[in-house]
């Protein structure tokens, strides 16, 4: 397992998407600069927000937020790659996922897109499916229908503590994964 030497949080800029659970990844990779003391900047070549900075105990750190909407993110994220020569394994994409529980956390190194227009954009523009990701679970019940309208919309109410918790156990995870390894991280948080 490579270093991790950019996190990627996933989703859709703009007011109109924000805290809604697609853009889950978002309020990761925020929560994240936040916590570690880093700050945002428009980068245009790179085609989104972009931060980086020293963390005490975790190195050097870069941060990205594509601005390219979820179905394009493959393209800031390679612009990412390319620009400092980071291999695909060394990227971490934190993204919304139907499949798992409001709230709960996966890691995995690598697999498919799974439906995921913004997974399956990132695997076509760096070629590989080979690069870990932290999955958080935002998963529709049986009685919501509409995909897109679920995804685009805002967490409830009753959603509210699971998405709070996963966002204070997020920074965490990821603090594991870089001073200790991913493997330990799948074993204490999946």
């Amino acid at each position: 397992m490579s270093e991790i030497k950019l996190i990627v949080g996933l989703g859709n800029p703009g007011d109109k998407y924000d805290k809604t659970r697609h853009n889950i990844g978002f309020e990761v990779v925020d929560a994240i600069a936040k916590d570690w003391g880093l700050e945002w900047r428009e980068n245009n070549r790179f085609k989104g927000n972009y931060s980086e900075g020293f963390v005490p105990n975790l190195g050097k750190i870069r941060l990205l937020k594509p601005t390219t909407y979820m179905n394009h993110s493959g393209q800031a994220v390679r612009s990412v790659c390319d620009w400092y020569k980071i291999a695909p394994e060394s990227v971490l994409i934190i993204y919304d996922d139907l499949d798992l529980p409001v709230g709960k956390l996966r890691l995995r190194l690598s697999g498919s897109a799974g439906g995921h227009n913004g997974i399956k954009s990132i695997i076509a523009h760096l070629g590989t499916q080979q690069f870990p990701r932290l999955r958080i679970g935002i998963k529709k019940t049986d009685t919501v229908k509409d995909t897109i309208s679920h995804v685009l919309g805002k967490f409830s109410p009753d959603e509210q503590p699971y998405i709070k918790e996963a966002l204070a156990i997020a920074p965490k995870v990821l603090e594991t994964v870089l001073s200790d390894g991913f493997e330990k991280a799948m074993n204490l948080y999946n």
